[in-house]
């Protein structure tokens, strides 16, 4: 008689509870552990699904009798508990190697990237709901994919993938796959080196076959660096603004073109309800995304035009006194606030700075030069943001919190400029994490 395996979960987060509970669907021994304290709210769920957990540090004795560890995307690879359980090589993987090993025969469609992930994620989804598909949108936005399979179960997936979860796939594969970009993010869990953090991206398409697609920005310089190291068997799909492509996505004079087997449709960026030349990106990557999953012309058109740009991401909060207040608390490494500064018309007044991955400012100081009138720091350490745009910026100041900081945002700024919160940086000195960041940077504005 086979035995059922014994799965153990580390970490009680959204992919852990999601986790969980897929395991207890499947009628599977289970048991969560957390190095940190679990919500009572959390813990109400595990105990209402007969879930075991532990909070406040790990028992070795029962992790290392698991025969299955999924690990939350959070702990890296050289935690302690990860190390002892490789070295008694107990088979571990991420949630979302679990959860796509009990799909089904659905359909998945995975985006991952360092930037443009989210919103890519967001208006795949927008665009398949739009034309009738049953889609989840699942992943590091919205439910966790194994919650969405063991409580509401999809023919379609839409999933966004960070580098941390491919980091464990074992057999994770997308029937189309995206990789919007690669840029310098999270590197202190990949030893500084670029190549392994490209490593993991290209993972979204390890596993796939001929008959799926991969599709990727062929102007993302990184990207191509890396293209050809790595066995990709599908269907290769470019997107570029630079040229006219046999098949693909690409940008000629305003207008977007998609091509796909004998299909070819063509639409002006105007029209997108997405702006800035980053947007145009991710709208491409949507869109063929969409054409390979063979939805008609007519509703990817009428989907770009009527798609509303996310929470913390370019998010409008408001206009006081004629300064416009935007969030982008989502803007976790510098690419990001980057895209957010070139899409910028009006004058900037910027609020930076958190937890520093690695951040290289320097790639900002054009932007910052060009727009920027003064910098608002927001962390427990800007001396890098200093260095680097102390020679640029005439008004700098520090604060330690969200009040703060649109308070001195609102003192340096003028009827007609923005104030931008765009950090470039992870949020967890200050803030929970970046949607708190973003909601209290709301919250403050609204106090003004």
């Amino acid at each position: 008689m086979l035995m059922k395996p014994r799965i153990v979960i580390l970490g009680a987060g959204e992919s852990g509870i999601g986790a969980a509970l897929l395991a207890r669907k499947l009628q599977l021994e289970v048991f969560v552990s957390d190095g940190g304290k679990i919500s009572d709210s959390v813990k109400n769920e595990f105990a209402g699904n007969h879930i075991a957990f532990e909070e406040g540090g790990h028992r070795m004795e029962k992790i290392l009798d698991a025969s299955l560890v999924i690990k939350s995307p959070g702990i890296p690879e050289k935690a302690d508990v990860v190390k002892r359980i490789r070295e008694k090589g107990i088979e571990l993987v991420s949630e979302i190697e679990f959860a796509f090993r009990y799909k089904n025969e659905s359909k998945v469609v995975a985006i991952t990237g360092s930037n443009g992930k989210t919103t890519t994620t967001a208006l795949i989804c927008h665009i398949c709901r739009h034309a009738g598909l049953d889609a989840a949108l699942v992943g590091n936005i919205g439910y966790s994919f194994a919650r969405q399979v063991a409580e509401n179960p999809k023919p379609l997936y839409i999933v966004e993938v960070s580098s941390f979860q491919l980091d464990d796939i074992k057999s994770f594969r997308p029937d189309i796959a995206i990789l919007t970009n690669i840029t310098e993010d999270h590197l202190d869990r990949y030893d500084y080196k670029l190549k392994n953090y490209a490593a993991s991206k290209f993972r979204i398409a390890a596993f796939q076959n001929e008959g799926d697609v991969f599709i990727y920005n062929e102007d993302d310089e990184e990207t191509m660096n890396y293209l050809n190291e790595y066995p990709i068997k599908s269907t290769k799909v470019p997107i570029t603004m630079s040229k006219e492509l046999p098949q693909g996505a690409y940008l000629l004079n305003a207008k977007m073109h998609l091509k796909w087997k004998s299909e070819e449709m063509q639409m002006s960026v105007e029209d997108f309800a997405l702006k800035g030349k980053h947007n145009q990106y991710n709208s491409m990557a949507a869109s063929m995304a969409a054409t390979a999953l063979d939805i008609r012309k007519e509703k990817i058109r009428e989907a770009l035009q009527t798609f509303e740009s996310l929470e913390h991401r370019m998010e409008f909060v408001a206009t006081v006194k004629g300064v416009e207040f935007i969030n982008d608390s989502k803007a976790t490494n510098v690419n990001s606030t980057w895209y957010a500064l070139e899409s910028m018309t009006k004058p900037v007044i910027l609020i930076l700075g958190g937890v520093d991955k690695g951040n290289d400012y320097s790639l900002l100081k054009e932007l910052v030069k060009e727009k920027v009138q003064a910098i608002v720091c927001m962390g427990t350490d800007n001396r890098k943001i200093h260095e680097v745009f102390g020679d640029i910026v005439p008004l700098m100041v520090n604060t330690s919190n969200a009040d703060e900081a649109v308070q001195a945002a609102f003192h340096f700024a003028h009827k007609g400029d923005v104030v931008l919160l765009s950090p470039a940086c992870a949020s967890f000195d200050l803030f929970k994490n970046y949607e708190d960041r973003g909601k209290q940077f709301k919250l403050a504005v609204k106090n003004l």
